[in-house]
């Protein structure tokens, strides 16, 4: 696994013209070696290399971090409007700034406060959502498992927004708040000690109850910032919530729980089964729904399961 404190950049971002110059580094099986240093300049022939060797991320460390990801994120808009990028690219990278933002605020929760971001980042998502037939590919093919709890809030995110926009009628305004809520659902892990949440063993009755305090946590540091919508505030606080009443903060059932909360735990689930993570092989969709459909069929809502198996399953069909 690498240092925490490196992050991925996709190559097709790096214009010669307009990108920091900074210290690049390439994966070397499971380490990374320095491939360009911050003194010399990346050229288009060094693109053109990397292309023909399909290396589609390189790598900047902590001291890079900041400068990189705000060029990133300034660049956006102008990066989805090319022409030169492919839509599975775009999207890759789209994912790529909404996971900064997500390592953002796990890094400084008081990152937190700048909700028009976050709504920026969303509507982003939104759009290219909108204007992709087959948007799930790009946006769940982010990096490696090493950055997997960033990767999937921007997931459960782009899943939520997707079934959202195919199944309910929602306003603009509307499925904005179900994004807020999917990139965030998982902002109460903040509060959990790292050791906890990397632990590789079982862990004990006391670790797993701090865990289960992520939601209700998550909610309520969102709820003091304050500007954050009922939509987004119940995904965060109820996404572990189970129709059968056996979830968790509340033991809430059935209808008690907020439809956008169910389906943001249909999603997060999902996400689950069908990433790679280091001790599991990412699940086919068909797979998972089924798994879900059987093992979930107590858990989770039937008719919006069915509801996002046909969005899921037919999406990109």
């Amino acid at each position: 696994m690498f240092d925490e404190k490196y992050r991925p950049v996709h190559t097709a971002c790096i214009n010669p013209e307009k990108f920091p110059q900074v210290a690049l580094y390439m994966q070397s099986g499971t380490n990374l070696v320095l491939y360009k240093p911050a003194d010399r300049p990346i050229t288009r022939a060094d693109l053109q290399r990397l292309h023909n060797n399909q290396v589609e991320h390189l790598y900047i460390n902590a001291g890079s971090i900041r400068e990189v990801c705000d060029f990133l994120e300034e660049s956006i808009s102008e990066i989805l409007a090319s022409d030169e990028i492919s839509g599975p690219v775009k999207g890759q990278l789209l994912s790529q700034v909404a996971m900064n933002y997500v390592m953002d605020v796990f890094e400084m929760p008081d990152k937190l406060s700048n909700l028009d971001r976050c709504r920026n980042l969303v509507r982003q998502l939104m759009q290219y959502i909108a204007g992709n037939p087959n948007p799930l590919e790009a946006l769940h093919a982010v990096v490696n498992h090493d950055f997997y709890t960033f990767a999937h809030s921007v997931h459960v995110a782009s899943l939520s927004l997707l079934v959202h926009a195919e199944v309910f009628g929602l306003t603009a305004d509307e499925l904005e708040d179900v994004g807020i809520g999917g990139i965030l659902h998982d902002v109460g892990m903040i509060f959990v000690p790292s050791a906890i949440l990397e632990k590789t063993d079982i862990l004990t009755n006391f670790e797993y109850n701090l865990i289960k305090k992520h939601a209700e946590r998550g909610y309520e540091c969102l709820r003091e910032l304050g500007g954050f919508s009922e939509i987004s505030l119940a995904a965060v606080r109820y996404h572990h919530e189970r129709i059968n009443g056996e979830g968790y903060p509340f033991q809430l059932a059935g209808d008690e729980i907020p439809r956008t909360a169910q389906v943001t735990a249909i999603c997060d689930v999902f996400s689950a089964l069908t990433s790679n993570r280091p001790y599991k092989k990412a699940m086919g969709r068909s797979e998972a729904i089924t798994l879900m459909e059987g093992v979930g069929k107590d858990v989770f809502s039937p008719r919006l399961l069915e509801k996002f198996k046909d969005v899921i399953l037919s999406e990109g069909s």
